[in-house]
């Protein structure tokens, strides 16, 4: 490949974000090219350093990556990726703000602007293989190497679906009434499109940047993601006498019920001696009023991704999550610093009754590849209080 060739970065969550700086982090590390020859986009879509109008966004440094945010809609998500596109404006990368949700944004708007970039990068890095506006991006695509960096434990279902052949589904999406049907089949050729762009092939190379346990698909390049830009970057961490608990997101995505899902919480605070609540970007005021209000716990709204947040510190020198990505990723950020992470399985009879057949096996499945992690008995958190 052309050493000066055009990286191109697209991600939609702060998550996404991180994992992009790791990899540029990496690359460099093994004197790998990652310039950028594309022109910064000047103006109020590049992302200033703080939240605030009128500040253009500084080209990329040498070596530098020209990424593109392309933000939800919640306000917690999009705090977040200011905060890291902040970073990595330091770091020396071009950080291009994109709306294409809601507000001041279109999608079709936000393809007509991007797609000549996208068309002209020899490298794409992509954070989300499943989410639909990305699958629309690839479209024009023409890159000879395509980079897939970890959204959370959704590169597992996404290496598995790679490698059986099969039309890219989140695993915790359920079949829907026969409009859903519909607009899959219309949409097919675009994820059809996708799928492709994601799969090695002669004169395209595609690589997996991921903390996940994953076989990479036949031809496809595995690079593990042990978080040393973070463990370079910050720490290590002041540990508190506490213990920490991880929200997730079941609940908001329909998986698990609400109720089992305060239960739970509330057994595991009293078992361990949980004092704070780090809530997932995606729980609600109300859920997480309702979780307060039932256990005493401190909440606490993280303003950038957790490994981030436990690297900084404070920290307890216990993290107790539920099946998630952080069961994966903190063990590698929290390498050497005394910190253990331990993790409580999901009860099938927590599942709500319109629970995606594949929950019970994939979230079974995150929790026993994770290394290094401590597993909690299902009894730590009975299945209804």
């Amino acid at each position: 490949m052309n050493p000066s060739a055009p990286t191109l970065a697209l991600v939609e969550s702060p998550v996404q974000l991180l994992n992009v700086l790791e990899w540029a982090h990496t690359r460099r590390g093994d004197g790998g090219p990652l310039l950028t020859a594309v022109p910064r986009q000047p103006g109020p879509a590049a992302v200033p350093r703080q939240p605030g109008p009128g500040r253009p966004a500084p080209g990329p440094a040498a070596g530098g990556l020209r990424i593109v945010v392309l933000p939800p809609t919640d306000p917690m998500s999009r705090g977040q990726l200011r905060r890291v596109a902040g970073i990595a404006r330091d770091e020396g990368h071009a950080v291009q703000w994109q709306e294409a949700r809601g507000g001041s944004g279109s999608p079709a708007g936000a393809l007509t602007a991007l797609a000549p970039a996208v068309r002209r990068a020899e490298r794409i890095v992509v954070g989300d293989p499943f989410s639909r506006f990305l699958q629309l991006l690839l479209v024009p695509a023409r890159a000879a190497e395509t980079v897939v960096v970890d959204d959370g434990t959704a590169t597992m279902e996404f290496v598995a679906q790679l490698g059986r052949g099969e039309r890219l589904r989140r695993w915790h999406r359920t079949g829907g009434g026969a409009a859903a049907r519909v607009r899959e089949l219309v949409y097919a050729p675009v994820s059809g499109t996708a799928r492709r762009r994601l799969t090695p092939r002669a004169g395209h190379d595609v690589e997996l940047f991921t903390s996940m346990p994953v076989t990479p698909p036949p031809g496809a390049r595995l690079r593990v993601n042990d978080f040393a830009w973070t463990r370079a970057r910050f720490g290590p961490p002041r540990l508190t006498k506490g213990t920490d608990l991880v929200g997730t997101s079941l609940v908001e995505t329909g998986v698990v019920d609400p109720f089992r899902y305060l239960d739970a919480v509330r057994a595991l605070a009293r078992e361990h001696g949980v004092t704070r609540y780090f809530a997932h970007r995606r729980e609600t005021p109300e859920k997480l009023r309702a979780l307060s209000e039932a256990t005493g716990l401190e909440i606490v709204r993280p303003d950038l991704p957790l490994e981030l947040i436990a690297r900084r510190g404070p920290i307890g020198r216990t993290v107790v999550s539920f099946p998630s990505t952080v069961v994966h990723t903190l063990p590698y950020a929290l390498t050497g610093t005394g910190v253990t992470v331990a993790v409580c399985d999901i009860d099938p009879a927590w599942l709500t009754a319109t629970a995606s057949p594949r929950a019970r096996g994939f979230l079974a499945g995150v929790t026993g590849t994770a290394r290094d992690v401590r597993r909690l008995p299902l009894g730590a958190a009975p299945a209804a209080g």
